[in-house]
């Protein structure tokens, strides 16, 4: 068991959280939720021994292992994928090696009665009880089955680690830290650079190989199939649920309603007695009456009802100038650079007022693809945007393109129209812009701040086909639901890629399936495409088996 207590956060005059107390038992698995700032990614740091808190301690059984996965990790050294992520063994391969050096240097000593031969048979004796004790691993093997899960194929493993982006990195430290199998693995934003296929795998492990874990998650489905126990983090104290997401809402709620009710029957409380005070203030016969009521106002807690994000903004689109019937038709369309295939023969009709996604492995071509459309790059076959098709499009580099001296109301500003222009700081607050921020020059942002920034710019003009390549990574739950339902409402034609499966979920009704250079059309939604995926997996598997 793992204890945080006493837990005290202060910095800047600020009190992040004040003496948080709750225990981490095996088989737990946590969703740490709240709203943005409320210090989630703090308290993962702590536990994780990556910062000090201002009080309180986090006490673990000695040679217990807690692993840490940021959200923000950029690796970069010499080391081949396979190099890299064995290094999750060094510690046992260090032991391996001090082992055989002591027993080298036993063979040569003759000085069997000193002390210092004594200690040399002791080190050899604790340390081998401990490598003896750790079960038989066949490193190759476990290293291959890990990477390959996360998405990497097996010509990926003799790269130079440096060849891969920020993403891929990430997938061979997480990699590295479910080899190490650790006592808690912490986990913030896993999800961020994963497929759907890597996502899937990534929560079988955890449900069935992991000891305990705390994830900080924005992807719904991933916190609800893989957590058992939610704690909220909420004005500088914590509500601990031993119930999964969707079950912790429903009990949010009621606790939020039961207080809203104490708060109006304590107001009305002070209200009252306030009003028997004025009044009575200057009468003799009650003085002391007056007074005992002025000592218990002076000592009453005030009851506070929990901070909640307003989801009562209802974000609409300009309505979409009207487009040919098929603002989309791919005939024969393929992509190949140098000798590398990604895709080919694709042929596609996406008509008008459709909402697709586009899914599939990473490197498997669907942002390629989206490039084409967008006339980005050149390509094989023949691709025809339909008559008077107007694109809004939004890729992760979009940010990179707003204006760095204006600032985040100026941008928004600058491209509302109408009513929606009186609605300018709902929209903004409710992507995470408030107070100060959005005078905030959009140079000082950073790169999660200017990609939702760039999502609001995009979602004020008027298109007839949206472009969403991987939308919802910047972006918390309550502001996706929001995004979602704006989406949901859209008149235009919609091509979404991403790994979000509950964003996706009535959201998307076709379903692209980009892999082993094709593009494979299915005509059900997200749900039935992915359980339709999982027993054509299932049935490959049975097949290997009997082979």
């Amino acid at each position: 068991m793992i204890s945080v207590d006493g837990l005290t956060v202060e910095f800047g005059g600020t009190t992040l959280f004040k003496d948080i107390s709750f225990a981490i038992n095996e088989k737990d698995r946590i969703a740490l939720m709240g709203k943005n700032g409320a210090g989630k990614s703090t308290m993962l740091k702590i536990i994780a021994g990556e910062r000090a808190p201002s009080a309180g301690r986090i006490s673990a059984p000695k040679d217990s292992v807690i692993a840490y996965l940021p959200q923000h990790l950029l690796t970069e050294n010499n080391r081949t994928v396979f190099e890299e992520t064995s290094q999750a063994f060094a510690r046992i391969f260090e032991m391996q090696h001090e082992i055989e050096a002591l027993n080298n240097e036993l063979s040569t000593r003759t000085d069997y009665e000193s002390d210092s031969y004594y200690a040399l048979i002791e080190r050899v004796s604790t340390l081998s009880e401990k490598f003896y004790a750790i079960e038989d691993i066949n490193y190759e093997a476990e290293v291959e089955k890990i990477l390959l899960g996360l998405g990497f194929k097996r010509e990926d493993f003799a790269k130079p680690t440096t060849d891969f982006s920020g993403g891929w990195r990430m997938r061979i430290e997480l990699a590295k830290i479910l080899l190490q199998k650790p006592d808690l693995i912490l986990l913030d934003e896993p999800t961020n650079h994963l497929d759907i296929e890597s996502i899937q795998w990534l929560e079988d492990f955890l449900i069935n190989s992991a000891k305990a874990v705390m994830v900080i998650s924005h992807d719904r489905a991933f916190v609800d199939n893989i957590t058992n126990r939610t704690i909220e983090v909420t004005m500088g104290r914590i509500y601990d649920y031993k119930v999964n997401y969707t079950k912790y809402l429903e009990l949010r709620q009621e606790r939020r309603e039961q207080q809203q009710r104490q708060y109006e029957d304590q107001q009305k409380m002070i209200a009252d007695n306030k009003d028997f005070i004025e009044r009575f203030k200057g009468t003799y016969s009650k003085t002391n009456q007056v007074q005992s009521r002025v000592r218990m106002l002076e000592k009453l807690e005030l009851v506070e009802v929990d901070e909640e994000d307003n989801s009562a903004l209802k974000l609409r689109f300009p309505p979409s100038p009207r487009s040919g019937s098929y603002p989309v038709i791919l005939e024969s369309v393929g992509k190949t650079y140098d000798q590398h295939v990604v895709f080919k023969d694709a042929s596609i009709t996406i008509a008008r007022g459709e909402k697709v996604a586009f899914v599939g492995r990473n490197g498997e071509g669907k942002s390629t693809l989206v490039k084409c459309i967008m006339k980005e790059i050149d390509h094989e076959g023949k691709l025809t945007v339909g008559h008077n098709v107007q694109i809004g499009y939004f890729a992760q580099n979009q940010a990179a393109m707003l204006d760095g001296e204006a600032t985040v109301f100026q941008t928004i500003d600058d491209v509302a129209v109408g009513e929606i222009r009186t609605k300018i700081k709902d929209i903004l607050g409710a992507f995470m812009f408030s107070g100060d921020d959005i005078q905030k020059k959009v140079k000082v942002l950073s790169g999660g701040e200017r990609t939702r920034l760039a999502m609001i710019k995009l979602l004020l003009e008027p298109v007839n086909l949206l472009i969403l390549d991987e939308p919802t990574n910047h972006l918390d739950l309550k502001t996706k639901d929001i995004l979602k339902s704006a989406l949901n409402d859209y008149d235009g034609t919609l091509i979404l890629v991403s790994h979000d499966r509950d964003f996706l979920d009535g959201l998307a009704h076709k379903v692209f399936e980009f892999g082993n250079q094709k593009v494979k059309e299915h005509l059900e939604d997200i749900k039935g495409f992915l359980a339709k995926k999982k027993m054509e997996n299932l049935r490959e598997i049975e097949r290997a088996g009997k082979n």
